[in-house]
């Protein structure tokens, strides 16, 4: 699946949790998507994972999700753009 990111973002939240997202495109796909990240202690990841703009094909939705779950460089590379905006990260 070849996975493009066009934009990220990650804060640290005042009681000191990590809030995140990094919206991407997936070739062939119609519409561009959006993960959000979140984590106590920016270890442990949870994650969601929605369409960015507008509804798209949920079929395609469900074989991205499934395609990140199953991938940890993936998974790994969504949630490191959003790291990598944080101040003093990713210089």
């Amino acid at each position: 699946m070849n996975i493009t990111i066009t934009n990220a973002t990650m804060t640290i939240e005042a009681e000191g949790s990590f809030l995140g997202s990094t919206v991407f495109t997936v070739e062939g796909h119609d519409v561009p998507y959006e993960i959000t990240f979140f984590s106590k202690n920016g270890k442990d990841w949870d994650y969601s994972l929605h369409f960015f703009d507008e509804s798209g094909d949920e079929d395609k939705m469900l074989l991205v999700d499934e395609y990140i779950e199953g991938d940890n460089d993936s998974f790994d590379d969504l949630l490191d753009a959003a790291i990598d905006t944080m101040p003093g990260e990713g210089e």
